[in-house]
């Protein structure tokens, strides 16, 4: 992520993800945290909403 631009498109795409809630991300640290209903999203529905958005995970 290298702007504001970026950490919306972040934010929007973890934020439709069904169960995601109290999403923070950080431009400075480059870094997103989330909590999550273990019952209704998992690690791929993450994944593939930020690689919709262009961007990869680095570290689960």
């Amino acid at each position: 992520m290298r702007n504001e631009n970026d950490v919306n498109k972040v934010l929007h795409a973890l934020n439709e993800v069904w169960g995601v809630s109290e999403v923070e991300v950080s431009l400075a640290n480059k870094l997103v945290t989330f909590s999550y209903d273990e019952k209704a999203a998992s690690q791929v529905d993450f994944l593939q909403a930020v690689k919709d958005t262009g961007f990869y995970i680095k570290e689960v």
